[in-house]
């Protein structure tokens, strides 16, 4: 690999953008990129939940990780994300990503599935098993049914190259059990904007962003702030940030983050079907957040 992970700090979970047709605006996403690499990011990933992976065809994620990975340059690693509708398909992609170039993959569960305990950790074993890439596994059971608790993770172990957990189950208490039952064997990555402080305090060395990606001078003075131990200078920022966080939870967190994106000038706010764009008193509601927030915007040191 020509650019080495450091599985800590900001790893924004990057949209896909898009023209008005809905077809590929690979510039624009070119363009957001080199803002969120400028605020100091740590890495990209590339066609998760955010980037609308499933809306996509293979050819058209092909183009989103070259971009990318061009617009890079290998200042940050580009990860690319692996959500398929079978843990084959999965393992393919995640081959690909490698013969692209990525420096890793975040790996959901198979998508339109719901699995038990073995199912789940079989999915993972089979992607992980396909690539020699650093995968993150991504822990999401609200959204995708899947569960990975903390002795999964025990079991899952053994597979060097599941090296990090994005964990996404509203349970902050994960941290601790996670780390208790495996100590430091994975690298922890907060997933849910609005419990990142509560996440890194109690051990995660990471954050998947979602709305970083319309603030993101603000979301890596949060993280420096959090890494420097400065906690009370920290709630301070957090408090001014977190009605904008609670966009990145429930159904609509894509169209939220997309339209704040749009709100702040680094993209729009086109979406592919099945999503639809936010229209009334849902649209009105979250442009209050995002407006409230501009107008609130502290000044940065």
């Amino acid at each position: 690999m020509s650019t080495k992970t450091n599985w800590k700090g900001v790893f924004p979970a990057v949209t896909t953008q898009f023209h008005k047709d809905l077809s590929l605006d690979l510039d624009a996403t070119a363009r957001h990129l080199e803002v969120l690499i400028e605020s100091g990011v740590s890495g990209l990933v590339m066609l998760g939940s955010l980037g609308e992976n499933v809306c996509l065809t293979r050819e058209e994620k092909r183009e989103v990780v070259r971009t990318a990975l061009s617009t890079s340059n290998g200042r940050v690693p580009v990860l690319g994300s692996v959500a398929e509708l079978n843990s084959n398909a999965g393992a393919e992609w995640a081959k690909e990503l490698e013969d692209l170039g990525a420096q890793g993959a975040m790996v959901m569960p198979a998508m339109a599935f719901r699995p038990d305990r073995e199912e789940t950790k079989a999915h993972y074993l089979t992607v992980a098993r396909a690539t020699s890439l650093p995968i993150i596994v991504y822990n999401n059971p609200i959204s995708y049914h899947a569960d990975v608790d903390p002795e999964m993770f025990k079991e899952l172990a053994e597979q060097e190259n599941l090296v990090a957990i994005k964990e996404s189950s509203g349970d902050v208490r994960r941290i601790t059990d996670i780390i208790n039952a495996v100590g430091d064997r994975y690298a922890l990555f907060a997933g849910v904007d609005d419990l990142a402080l509560e996440c890194t305090l109690l051990g995660a060395t990471g954050w998947i962003a979602g709305i970083g990606l319309a603030f993101p001078k603000e979301n890596q003075k949060l993280w420096d702030l959090m890494m420097a131990g400065e906690w009370r200078k920290a709630r301070e920022l957090y408090r001014w940030y977190t009605p904008l966080l609670h966009l990145d939870v429930g159904t609509k967190f894509v169209q939220n983050i997309k339209l704040a994106i749009q709100e702040v000038g680094l993209g729009s706010e086109y979406v592919r079907l099945p999503r639809l764009p936010l229209t009334g008193e849902a649209r009105d509601r979250v442009l209050a957040i995002i407006h409230e927030g501009l107008e609130k915007r502290p000044t940065l040191d």
